[in-house]
């Protein structure tokens, strides 16, 4: 998986391109935490993003859980029918914020 970041204003764009999973989503989180420690609110683009592993949701929910602590925001957007089902399944839809999807 490859992270791309871009900044603009006091947001942090994340690009994720790949699979999220038990490989990849240690280093994930360990950017994503780094970004929110920054201080900005945080934007995922799973544009490029092909799958979802438990790992991966375990990540997101740990990345979720800092930027409440944090009084921040983090959001999905671009995000493919395959995984908003995953999301959706494991109810991470009503945890989540996530544009662009009705939550079912």
């Amino acid at each position: 998986m490859n992270i791309t970041r871009n900044v603009h204003n006091n947001q942090i764009f994340l690009q994720l391109n790949g699979r999220l999973d038990t490989t990849t989503a240690p280093e994930f989180q360990q950017t994503l935490l780094s970004e929110i420690e920054g201080g900005k609110d945080i934007v995922l683009d799973f544009c490029e993003l092909a799958y979802v592993s438990s790992a991966g949701l375990r990540a997101l929910l740990t990345g979720q859980k800092a930027v409440l602590a944090k009084k921040q925001s983090m959001c999905l957007r671009n995000v493919s029918d395959e995984i908003m089902e995953v999301f959706h399944m494991t109810g991470f839809s009503d945890i989540l914020t996530i544009e662009g999807h009705e939550t079912t």
